[in-house]
């Protein structure tokens, strides 16, 4: 029995209904924050002798002792998390994490070499590196993809107890790693140094992504809200309240769909709405607080 691959290929790309814009659209914004991202953890943190957290902070300290180049790392350390993780990241956000990892480690063990470091000052290279990362990622978390590593762990474990913080994970994984800046450099400062350029790229990811509010509430008025929040339901495992509705100038009937949710999961669902429906309207708005199944324990204020 022999198999066709170039039929197969075609199922596949069908099935995963990837649109050539959306793939070109995407590689950009993979490739200019891959760019960021590596020129502030290579040429700023590495330079000046410390490691942020994460997969890159851990590949990097695996360079300290073995010479293997950043980039290979993360994509070696990447294959077991991505094992252990498989079902709860899902085929297609797995397949654009993949893409992201790969082009990541392309241009962060062959491009960055070719570009200037920065080594006079640790404090502004953590700040300045903080910066340049932050802004990379974010590019890379508007179009849905990850550089794997923590990302994974954090979307598998917040799965199964959706009320963890995303933050609390974060510190947690982060944390682990940046201590091993200690046994690396055999210095405190390289550890402060680290936590430091952490935070900061993670306020850069918020303010870039979603300003100062945690959470969010969405109103989406479409004609498929069955389509839309069967998605969410199944992607982003959120709650979905349907109203009906009725368009004042038109009389044509609505759906008007209520989602609350963190802020990390904002464009995730503003695309699935687009995906389903074109010519859905969507509002996002600021929550102070959400209480309930995913969110804040109900009496943990009392």
């Amino acid at each position: 029995m022999s198999f066709n691959f170039k039929a197969g290929f075609k199922t596949l790309w069908q099935k995963l209904d990837i649109k050539p814009k959306t793939l070109a659209v995407d590689l950009i914004y993979d490739v200019i924050g891959c760019v960021l991202y590596g020129f502030g953890v290579v040429n700023f943190a590495e330079a000046s002798n410390f490691a942020p957290g994460g997969v890159t902070g851990l590949a990097m300290f695996l360079k300290h002792y073995t010479g293997l180049d950043i980039g290979l790392g993360t994509v070696l350390i990447n294959i077991p998390i991505v094992i252990l993780c498989f079902k709860a990241l899902g085929f297609k956000f797995f397949l654009r994490s993949a893409k992201t990892i790969v082009i990541s480690a392309i241009i962060v063990d062959n491009l960055m070499e070719l570009l200037p470091k920065y080594d006079s000052n640790p404090l502004l290279a953590a700040i300045f590196g903080g910066i340049l990362a932050g802004a990379g990622l974010a590019l890379i978390y508007m179009r849905d993809s990850s550089t794997g590593g923590s990302d994974f762990v954090i979307l598998a474990l917040r799965r199964k107890n959706p009320q963890l913080s995303v933050g609390t994970i974060s510190l947690a994984v982060d944390g682990l790693i940046i201590l091993l800046n200690f046994i690396a450099y055999k210095t405190v400062d390289a550890v402060l140094y680290g936590f430091i350029m952490t935070i900061t790229y993670s306020m850069i990811i918020d303010k870039i992504m979603y300003g100062n509010d945690s959470r969010k509430l969405l109103t989406i008025i479409t004609t498929k809200g069955q389509g839309i929040s069967d998605r969410i339901m199944q992607d982003i495992d959120r709650g979905v309240t349907i109203m009906n509705g009725k368009g004042a100038y038109t009389g044509a009937d609505k759906s008007v769909l209520i989602c609350a949710c963190s802020k990390t999961e904002v464009f995730k669902i503003k695309r699935i709405a687009h995906e389903v429906d074109d010519q859905s309207f969507t509002m996002v708005s600021s929550i102070d607080a959400a209480y309930g199944y995913g969110f804040k324990n109900p009496n943990a204020d009392n």
